[in-house]
């Protein structure tokens, strides 16, 4: 059996821990959302092994779930009197949730919840009204590369995480590291996808996600009726990935018309498939200010939509998928935006940070340093000190003017970002 094999390895450490360690000093109920197999589940479990006197359970219990809904008095006896953490999987299920737990934040002060849904709607459609100043909420995404480096390769993960990420690695760990890039673009990361070996295992669990958030999404909170328009719209999506959306074309495709259309990419936006990036601007009268681009929150997942699992960095739509990646690896830290003027100039991603914009392209480039018209206009425009061209693998530094242009593999550029520029 391989080393990768699921069988033979163990839990994998979470970047959200920290934040959820620093949380569990303060009063608050810790509501821990996201996306519907994201491993929000053996997260609970794991801190329900690590924390001392801490009772975990789940609302798919009817039993637990009906004497929470019915007597909340009872439930808080039986349950909290004796425990110091309480930690409630599926807590969606209950409709009387924010009301029940304000009863017991507020009559057994010092227990600490941790609550878990599948998305934040769940968990705040009912329950805001009565949570107001009594949660925070924690996002759960599939791993980052870092995590799915930590499954897939333990030795290699370590040796990547040591690295100065401001210095090329070594060509046989650069390659490596490659090979498994690849693999992110090409199966996502969804934790139960990225922990099996067998590649035909995990085009079957993907497809099974996604018909997952059909049946257990879609049809709880969207007409049953509109489900085939609804499939019809997103796949549509997946062929505008990293494009302008064009509403008039997903009208004619899906056959919904304006105001559903608007309706249905909210929700899509809410059950974490994909996110609409808005336009960074200055001047309304040179710069796009309103059309938003479509990403996925997984690339495993929109490959199973388009049931397209041919080597990604040779397929025709390689560009968007490295593209898409990359929004999928930095939108859980960073607001990103697009620029795009008039005249046709666009750069991929804007991130403000600290008041300075840092402008981002991605492009496959093997050997090439060249910079684009595009990035050339923005930089003559907005004057920033650096900018970021993210690759397959190319490291390399060159300037253009005053900004100093990185040349970095999309797998760095997350490290990069957080660390300080170099």
């Amino acid at each position: 059996m391989s080393k990768d094999s699921p069988a033979n390895i163990g839990y994998v450490s979470r970047e959200v821990e920290a934040e959820l360690d620093r949380l569990l000093d303060l009063p608050q109920i810790i509501a821990l959302v996201g996306p519907r197999r994201s491993g929000k589940t053996t997260l609970l479990k794991h801190y329900h092994g690590q924390l001392a006197n801490a009772l975990y359970m789940s609302f798919e219990d009817s039993d637990v779930l009906d004497l929470f809904n019915q007597d909340i008095k009872a439930f808080s006896q039986l349950y909290l009197e004796s425990v110091d953490y309480l930690l409630i999987d599926e807590f969606h299920y209950s409709p009387v949730g924010g009301k029940n737990l304000k009863y017991i934040f507020d009559f057994f002060p010092g227990k600490k919840i941790v609550i878990s849904g599948s998305s934040a709607a769940d968990l705040t459609i009912q329950a805001i009204k009565y949570l107001v100043g009594r949660v925070v909420t924690v996002t759960l995404y599939p791993f980052s590369f870092s995590e799915f480096l930590q499954a897939r390769d333990q030795d290699l993960h370590r040796l990547w995480s040591k690295h100065d990420f401001a210095q090329p690695t070594s060509q046989p760990i650069t390659t490596k590291l490659k090979e498994y890039y690849q693999e992110y673009l090409l199966y996502g990361a969804y934790p139960e996808v990225v922990l099996q070996s067998n590649l035909q295992t995990k085009q079957d669990l993907l497809k099974g996600i996604y018909n997952t958030l059909f049946l257990r999404e879609v049809k709880d909170l969207l007409s049953s009726a509109d489900d085939y328009k609804l499939k019809a719209l997103i796949k549509a999506l997946g062929l505008q990935m990293g494009n302008l959306i064009n509403y008039q074309e997903l009208g004619q495709v899906s056959g919904l018309d304006y105001r559903t259309l608007k309706r249905y990419l909210g929700f899509l936006e809410k059950v974490y498939i994909c996110q609409q990036m808005r336009p960074f601007y200055r001047n309304t009268r040179k710069e796009l200010v309103k059309t938003p681009k479509i990403y996925f929150f997984d690339t495993g997942l929109v490959n199973a939509i388009l049931d397209d699992f041919s080597p990604p960095l040779q397929r025709y739509s390689s560009g968007s998928l490295l593209e898409n990646s990359f929004f999928s690896l930095l939108a859980r830290d960073y607001e990103l935006k697009y620029w795009r003027t008039r005249s046709q100039a666009e750069t991929d991603f804007i991130i403000v940070r600290e008041g300075r914009v840092v402008p981002i392209e991605v492009k496959l480039s093997g050997t090439s340093t060249a910079v684009s018209r595009s990035l050339h206009s923005f930089v003559n425009t907005y004057q920033p000190s650096q900018a970021i061209i993210a690759t397959a693998g190319l490291w390399a530094e060159r300037e253009v003017g005053n900004t100093k242009v990185l040349f970095r593999p999309v797998w760095e550029c997350r490290r990069l970002l957080s660390r300080g520029m170099g």
